[in-house]
């Protein structure tokens, strides 16, 4: 990065924060950050790395394996060694995996990456149908060992889940729960394998919580109508039809005999058409003196 101008270095980096941020929960995200960030830093190894997660993520393992030996051979790194494997498992090539867990390579990473690596290969093995001989893969000090690791999970897990693919269940069930103990962070379902060996069954809390309510109403509609029978009080459910029905009729009466009375009533035009009016002229008789 430090090769790169100012302005392009800082464009580069953010779009791999967004491939660190977004890989575990949008891998298809960090792809497309990845892609962006090889085309403005094709040559930087850091770019390569990133962009082969983000395709290893989306289970692009040819893209992978061709961006991890790029960034390989510009480092000279062999911890990139382990996931180069397990991208010729992803690619159908088992034996492939298993000639590179026994490389030299493998000498020259550390703790974790030996491993990793061990996990590689077991998972080469179980591809062969060679289960057996993926749980001797497993067995080694750091399986053994009462210390929790980053990496101590995953192995339990992996040991695990070989015995029971041969039926050693007991055992299983045992590794399972030693996985429980390992995995603080809850990065393998361990505790949900060792429930169904157990046959636990887990309900979804949603259904629970819906099945609850409607008993809850469905009670409620059983106590009014107790009490509604229990009350000889009060007129039966029977009965209620009748009320309203009668209730009906004396209103429709009512109405009725408003309409009369609005019939009867004068209008006000007729009442002023009956009395004289006021601008009217009246008509006086005015008597001739002279027939006198």
């Amino acid at each position: 990065m430090l090769s790169l101008p100012k302005t392009l270095a800082e464009d580069v980096a953010r779009n791999l924060v967004m491939v660190a941020r977004l890989i575990d929960e949008d891998p298809e995200g960090a792809y497309g950050y990845s892609r962006v960030a090889l085309r403005l830093a094709s040559r930087v190894a850091a770019v390569r790395e990133a962009a082969g997660f983000a395709a290893y993520a989306n289970q692009k393992y040819s893209e992978a394996l061709a961006e991890f030996r790029a960034a390989r051979r510009m480092t000279g790194n062999t911890e990139l060694w382990p996931v180069m494997a397990d991208c010729e498992r992803g690619l159908g090539r088992p034996e492939k995996a298993l000639d590179m867990a026994g490389a030299p390579e493998v000498q020259k990473l550390d703790k974790a990456g030996q491993v990793e690596m061990r996990l590689v290969a077991a998972g080469a093995r179980r591809d062969l149908d060679q289960l057996d001989a993926a749980i001797v893969t497993l067995q080694s000090p750091e399986l053994a060992s009462s210390s929790v690791q980053p990496w101590t999970a995953r192995l339990r897990y992996a040991y695990a889940d070989a015995l029971l693919a041969v039926g050693r269940e007991g055992e299983a069930r045992e590794w399972f729960a030693k996985t429980v103990e390992a995995d603080r962070d809850g990065s393998t379902d361990a505790s949900d394998r060792l429930a169904e060996l157990d046959g636990v069954e887990f309900v979804d809390a949603m259904d629970e919580d819906d099945d609850e309510t409607e008993t809850v109403v469905t009670v409620v509609v059983d106590e009014n109508t107790t009490t509604d029978d229990a009350s000889d009080d009060e007129p039966s459910d029977e009965d209620a039809p009748e009320a309203v029905e009668t209730e009906a009729v004396e209103t429709e009466t009512v109405e009725t005999e408003t309409v009369e009375t609005e019939t009867v009533e004068p209008k006000a035009d007729e009442t002023e058409a009956d009395e004289p009016k006021a601008d009217e002229p009246k008509i006086v008789q005015i008597k001739d003196s002279t027939e006198d």
